[in-house]
């Protein structure tokens, strides 16, 4: 006995009875303006025609606008717990999907018109019977129909009647729902090339969220590295040379300065789905990226060669985020003496390389540390369409050569 009457009673019940009160409530303006074309003076065959015709021009515009089929997605959603994802956003929806709004907008009208009538119908004769019964009996005629009801024990059967009644409305409400819910993927569901257009965002999405970690992680890995050397510079020089350790924790903050806007940059892309403030760092910003690298204590060479200036906005980017992984890792791996840096601009091509010792006393672990960033670093040549190169320069290790070439004309 429960599970018959559970539905009627739950949360899903009283949705489903606002989502048909809704279909109702649209039906109104539609029919009104259907009856104000089809005049009365015309014949009742031409009349119907004419209502069909207006009703359905009604529903076909009401279907057209790109926020239809959105609005009747979220509602369905919301109300009929139909589960059905957004649709993807295009320059224009397709007739097609206009057309399906539009039907999806007719059915819903005509299950809310059909649901409220038999609720009405059935809340109605729900009051009337009993009171027929507690009134002393007589007959009920309604609708051509005409049912006895005696006084006493009885007509007791009025009482029954009227709780099927309440629960035939319930059901009308819940049915409706499950018809509209059965219609919803037909009508308002992907079609193939929304669910092809819908995997694309997604991998792309994919894409910008790894592109972004990877951001990150070359930021966040340059502060941590040259923040660490700096501080134990400033620890071993605080009571030697006050001035210098002072200078070194400048540096610090600093550095943790930049490191907080590119955080506050790639979490307001990630949240916002755009850059708040911040602008993404490119080979013009070169400078100031080595004098942090020497405010750590390294000793870093700079050579540039060609017009810097005029590589594509991409290239600019990945390339000062391949420099900065570069010397991350040169700080870590070397004594920070006899770092070489050469940045130019031939034959159409960009040239990055970075030359740094292998001190003894700093050996070099091939693990986590620089396995990470050296295959971010080829991963951005590779998306570039360059040729990367790492590893020792002479078979006795005493230096490290990275080296990247990225070409300017076929980058993306």
């Amino acid at each position: 006995m429960s599970t018959v009457i559970r539905p009627l009673f739950g949360q899903a019940a009283y949705r489903s009875w606002v989502y048909a009160g809704i279909g109702a409530a649209m039906s109104l303006p539609p029919m009104a303006l259907a009856l104000v074309v089809a005049s009365p003076k015309w014949p009742t065959a031409l009349r119907t025609v004419g209502f069909c015709v207006a009703l359905c021009a009604v529903l076909v515009a009401m279907g057209a606008p790109r926020a239809a089929r959105r609005g009747c997605i979220r509602l369905a959603n919301g109300l009929a717990a139909t589960g059905l994802s957004e649709p993807p956003e295009a320059p224009a929806p397709a007739w097609t999907d206009r057309l399906r709004t539009s039907a999806y907008l007719g059915a819903h009208m005509a299950v809310g018109g059909a649901v409220t009538a038999v609720a009405c119908l059935a809340v109605f004769a729900a009051l009337i019977l009993p009171t027929f019964w507690l009134s002393g009996g007589g007959p009920v005629a309604s609708f051509g129909w005409t049912v006895p009801v005696e006084p006493g024990w009885p007509g007791l059967w009025t009482v029954a009647a009227a709780a099927g009644c309440l629960a035939l409305a319930g059901y009308a409400a819940v049915g409706g729902a499950a018809v509209l819910r059965l219609l919803a993927p037909l009508l308002l569901g992907p079609r193939a090339a929304e669910r092809l257009a819908a995997a694309e965002q997604q991998l792309d999405l994919l894409a910008q969220r790894n592109r972004l970690a990877q951001e990150l992680h070359d930021s966040i890995g340059h502060t941590l590295t040259a923040s660490t050397i700096q501080a134990a510079v400033a620890a071993e020089l605080m009571d030697s040379d006050p001035h210098a350790a002072r200078r070194a924790l400048n540096s610090i903050e600093e550095t943790s300065r930049t490191a907080m806007d590119d955080l506050d940059h790639v979490l307001g892309v990630l949240r916002e789905g755009q850059s708040p403030t911040t602008p993404q760092r490119t080979l013009a910003h070169l400078g100031p990226l080595t004098e942090r690298v020497r405010g750590a204590g390294a000793q870093v060479h700079v050579e540039t060669a060609g017009d810097l200036t005029r590589i594509p906005a991409v290239v600019s980017r990945e390339a000062y985020r391949i420099v900065q992984e570069g010397l991350t890792n040169a700080m870590r791996h070397s004594d920070m003496a006899g770092i070489t840096l050469r940045v130019a601009v031939r034959d159409g091509w960009l040239e990055v390389e970075l030359v740094n010792p292998l001190a003894a006393t700093v050996p070099f672990r091939p693990g986590r540390e620089r396995g990470h960033g050296l295959t971010g670093i080829s991963e951005r040549v590779r998306l570039l369409r360059g040729e990367v190169s790492s590893g020792p320069t002479d078979e006795h290790g005493t230096h490290w050569r990275l080296a990247a070439r990225i070409p300017l004309r076929s980058a993306p």
